[in-house]
C-alpha cells in the first residue's frame, strides 16, 4: 500500500483504499458476490492475480473475512467492510451526475449483462421460467448474443444458448442498453425512438422493460 505519512483520516483510509480496482472489488462484495469467480465476473478485466492480491490485502485489514468450505473460499465483508456501503453509494451517486460521458472501452457486455443478472426485481417475472435473448448489433458475434434466464426466486445470464424457449428478444445496440441500465434514458424514449427492438408475443413484449428495470443508481438525481 502507498503511505502518505498524514495523520489525516482521509489519507489513512486512502492508504488502503485508494489502489487500482480496490473500491470496486468492494463494490461486487457489496453487491453480494462471495467467490472469486463471481468477483471476477463483477470486474471481467481484473487479472485474476490482482484480485488475489486485493483480497489477501483486505484480509489482513480486517475488511474480509475468508472462510473455506469443501476447499472453496467464500468472501464477506466484515462489519469494517461493510461500512463502506456509504462510501461506494456516494461514488456512484456522484459518478452519475458528474462523469456521464461513455467511451467506448466502457461498454462492457459481460458486466453488464452480470449487473442485470444481479439486480433485475424478480419479483416482477413470472414464476415459470421465463427467458429473454439479448441481440446486440454493435457487439462482435461472440459477446453479441446473451440470455436471461429467470426461473423462480433464481437468476442466470448465458452467453451461450442455453436451449430453452425464448420469451422475447431484445435488438439494440450496447450502447443504448447501457444507457436505459444507468438510467441516462428510459425504457419509454428508446422504444419510442426506435432504438431498441422487443420481438415476441406483445403480453410479453410490454412487460420486458419492467422485467428488466434498471440499475439501483439509475434514479440518482442529475443536475438540471
Amino acid at each position: 500500500m502507498s503511505e502518505y505519512g498524514q495523520f489525516c483520516p482521509v489519507a489513512k483510509a486512502m492508504e488502503l483504499l485508494d489502489e487500482r480496482w480496490t473500491m470496486l472489488v468492494v463494490r461486487e462484495l457489496l453487491a453480494g458476490s462471495t467467490h472469486f469467480n463471481d468477483l471476477r465476473r463483477g470486474n471481467p478485466k481484473m487479472s485474476p492475480a490482482l484480485l488475489s492480491k486485493r483480497l489477501r490485502t483486505f484480509e489482513r485489514a480486517g475488511v474480509v473475512r475468508r472462510t473455506v468450505e469443501d476447499g472453496r473460499s467464500s468472501y464477506t465483508l466484515t462489519p469494517c467492510g461493510e461500512e463502506l456501503g456509504g462510501v461506494v453509494e456516494a461514488l456512484g451517486a456522484w459518478g452519475v451526475r458528474w462523469i456521464g460521458e461513455l467511451g467506448e472501452e466502457d461498454l462492457d457486455p459481460h458486466l453488464l449483462m452480470w449487473d442485470m443478472r444481479r439486480t433485475v426485481p424478480i419479483d416482477r417475472w413470472p414464476r415459470g421460467r421465463t427467458v429473454v435473448a439479448f441481440e446486440f448489433d454493435d457487439v462482435a458475434a461472440r459477446a453479441g448474443r446473451w440470455w436471461l434466464c429467470v426461473t423462480g426466486d433464481e437468476a442466470d445470464v448465458c452467453d451461450y444458448d442455453p436451449g430453452f424457449e425464448v420469451t422475447a428478444t431484445i435488438a439494440t445496440r450496447l450502447r443504448t442498453l447501457i444507457e436505459i441500465w444507468r438510467g441516462d434514458r428510459s425504457w419509454e424514449q428508446a422504444l419510442a425512438a426506435g432504438l431498441v427492438t422487443i420481438s415476441g408475443p406483445s403480453s410479453a413484449a410490454r412487460e420486458v422493460p419492467a422485467w428488466l428495470g434498471q440499475m439501483n443508481l439509475a434514479a440518482t438525481v442529475r443536475p438540471g
